[in-house]
């Protein structure tokens, strides 16, 4: 599986954990060149609470476009360690 935001690839991996429809990568899959930390957090009532990452592509950003649950719950657990997208970002195989 391919992310790809503003023409250029974020993440590759064929190590993908569907949940949702949106597909997580390992974390290690991600850029860390393109990412830029974020304050946004959200809660699912059964996955916990989402930390997000912004992108920062050739000049342009996508805030929050990346989330990661950094201690999800028992439910989750299969997430951990993993990251998903959203915003514009294209999954695909």
């Amino acid at each position: 599986m391919k992310a790809m935001w503003n023409g250029e690839t974020i993440a590759e991996s064929n190590d993908t954990v569907v949940v949702e429809g949106n597909h997580y990568f390992p974390a290690s899959a991600l850029r860390p060149d393109v990412i830029v930390a974020s304050a946004h957090h959200t809660t699912c009532p059964w996955k916990g609470v989402a930390h997000y990452y912004s992108l920062a592509v050739q000049g342009q950003e996508n805030r929050d476009a990346v989330w990661y649950y950094p201690t999800p719950k028992a439910e989750a657990a299969h997430i951990a360690g993993r990251v998903a997208f959203w915003k514009g970002v294209q999954v695909t195989a």
